[in-house]
């Protein structure tokens, strides 16, 4: 395989993470409308905060996927100092997006401890279903 040849792989592979990217934010909308408009029509709570939640969690996969593709194709197939300068742009400007995204998800930053494993995640209804707890019988 002639340098050519490995330079338009590895931008294909770059494009094919690009797509997935993209794929990953609309099924994430998706899933999160559909999953807030069932839980609006039987009037489970939260309603509003689920579907922040699960939209910023597609969002942030999405991102990461986008910001891999671009590292991909920049680095591995030009790497110029000018497509470098752009792609470290890039990483910056959607790094801040994601760590916005995470502190709005979560309420913390993404370098804080998680919650204990008893404590319900914010926007859950139920702590013992936040924490895998099944209701039981009597």
């Amino acid at each position: 395989m002639g340098e050519f040849a490995f330079g338009r792989f590895i931008e294909s592979v770059g494009e094919v993470i690009d797509v997935l990217g993209v794929v990953a934010i609309v099924v994430g909308v998706l899933y999160a409308s559909v999953d807030a408009a069932f839980r609006g029509l039987r009037r489970r709570s939260p309603v509003y905060t689920r579907f922040r939640r699960v939209l910023g969690r597609a969002i942030l996969l999405g991102l990461e996927l986008l910001v891999a593709a671009d590292i991909i194709k920049t680095v591995a197939v030009t790497p110029t100092l000018e497509s470098v300068g752009v792609l470290a742009i890039i990483v910056l400007i959607r790094t801040f997006l994601s760590w916005s995204l995470e502190l709005e998800i979560s309420g913390r930053w993404p370098w804080q401890k998680r919650a204990g494993a008893g404590e319900a995640e914010p926007g859950d209804s139920d702590p013992a279903e936040a924490a895998g707890a099944r209701p039981t019988t009597a």
